[in-house]
């Protein structure tokens, strides 16, 4: 299905993105922005910011809509790396970073404690940090490591409405499981804000979305991103449709109106674009 113009992103270029780009391989460091392929890795390095990936670049899981590769077991983990990625947030005067990972089934705390380690040494750098963590099999130990690493936003995706779970997501993945792990954050953390993903364009109907807007709400979720599905390489999932623009823009009213703290949505939203200036309220989509 060919790309309607409004789906087409720049691409990257300039002083910043050359030193983001050298930053991260000279430190050995992965991000969302590469491994995802995500549309807005121009805009966002551009801008010097990135969204570091904790934890190497291999998955233990196998989401049919994701173009990280995955395997049955990850990457030896660098002890090293909070440490370079507090160095590297320095080094890019960063005032707000985004941290993520690929699930991690393959070690006995599912890799929270290093997250938490992660998340810690950012920290110490005077910067607000938000994190979009894995489901850690619904493990509240694990989600507790998080917690109290005190990020100041904890994002986790639905990525797709509950019908189209088994279609996109590994079989470990649930909806209700990921509905849970927003309201064990709001358990454990009244302080905390909660975020989470949706994609759109896999042939959901619009009573699904808002339902899914619902369950969010009823778990405690404050922040809502929505964007389009794009088909990151050929084995991954089609895609059913190009949602327009206009669409989204209701979504996000609709969104607001329901009782979001705000709501993201356009066609190349993704969880942690401008996830600074969407946090101080400066950017309106």
């Amino acid at each position: 299905m060919r790309k309607p113009e409004w789906i087409r992103s720049k691409l990257p270029a300039g002083d910043n993105t050359a030193f983001v780009n050298s930053e991260l391989k000279g430190k050995n460091l992965n991000t969302v922005c590469e491994e995802a392929k995500c549309p807005n890795k121009g805009e966002c390095w551009d801008s010097g910011t990135a969204t570091f990936m904790l934890m190497g670049n291999t998955c233990t899981r196998h989401c049919s809509f994701c173009a990280v590769k995955s395997a049955r077991q990850g990457e030896v983990l660098d002890k090293e790396e909070p440490h370079k990625i507090a160095e590297a947030v320095r080094k890019m005067r960063l005032n707000y970073v985004v941290l993520t990972s690929v699930d991690r089934d393959d070690l006995p705390d599912l890799g929270a404690g290093h997250f938490a380690n992660c998340i810690k040494a950012v920290k110490k750098e005077g910067v607000k940090v938000e994190v979009l963590i894995p489901d850690f099999q619904g493990r509240k130990d694990c989600l507790e490591k998080i917690v109290k690493a005190k990020p100041d936003v904890i994002g986790h995706n639905i990525e797709v409405v509950e019908r189209l779970q088994r279609t996109a997501r590994d079989v470990r993945a649930s909806y209700k499981q990921s509905l849970r792990l927003i309201h064990n954050v709001k358990g454990l953390s009244g302080k905390i804000l909660t975020k989470s993903g949706l994609m759109l364009g896999l042939g959901e109907k619009k009573k699904e979305i808002l339902k899914v807007m619902d369950d969010l709400l009823g778990v405690g979720c404050d922040f809502l991103t929505i964007g389009q599905y794009l088909q990151p390489t050929k084995k991954s999932l089609m895609v059913y449709e190009y949602v327009k623009p206009e669409a989204f823009d209701e979504l996000k009213k609709v969104g607001v109106e329901k009782g979001f703290k705000y709501v993201a949505s356009g066609p190349l939203v993704r969880s942690s674009y401008m996830a600074g200036d969407f946090y101080e309220g400066k950017v309106d989509l």
